[in-house]
């Protein structure tokens, strides 16, 4: 009987992990997205100029590593009055990540209907940065190649650097 639990947990594993695993950043975008935030590319961004970057992941995850001169407003916790009060002027470029681009789509819509009329969401997120190779930093604005990616399912989706999860 133990045997066969076993078994089934295996089974279980290797169907999930094939499941993910098949699955790119592109292909989750599509799916779990509804593109109600325009993106912005790594390389655009790399371009950009006179931004505010929004990292919009939990606190625990950006003080891993966030993307340089980013601000962490969360997600489950994002407070709108207090955003407002840091870029009170609606037309402020602002761009939003997170791990890929799901969350940080959620806090944009919300962006959107406070009235800022110049939000992006960075396609990828923190993961398609350091996958090209970009620098992230710590909390203590040191360089590190640590990610916090979530769990181990996300973390099949980083490519480059060191995937940091509680599983």
């Amino acid at each position: 009987e133990n045997i066969m639990k076993f078994t089934f947990a295996l089974l279980l594993f290797l169907i999930a992990s094939f499941c993910f695993s098949q699955n790119t950043i592109p292909k989750v975008l599509e799916k779990l997205n509804k593109r109600t935030v325009p993106y912005i590319t790594v390389d655009e961004l790399k371009k950009a100029q006179n931004y505010i970057l929004l990292d919009t992941r939990e606190y625990k995850e950006y003080t891993i590593s966030h993307l340089p001169n980013a601000i962490n407003v969360g997600f489950d916790k994002f407070n709108s009055k207090k955003f407002v009060a840091i870029a009170p002027d609606k037309n402020t470029k602002i761009v939003v990540y997170c791990s890929i681009g799901i969350r940080s789509e959620t806090i944009g819509e919300k962006l959107i209907k406070l009235g800022y009329k110049n939000v992006s969401n960075l396609y990828g997120g923190i993961f398609e940065w350091k996958n090209s190779d970009c620098k992230t930093v710590n909390s203590k604005n040191i360089e590190t190649d640590s990610i916090h990616t979530f769990n181990k399912q996300w973390s099949v989706y980083l490519k480059k650097g060191v995937k940091i999860y509680e599983d």
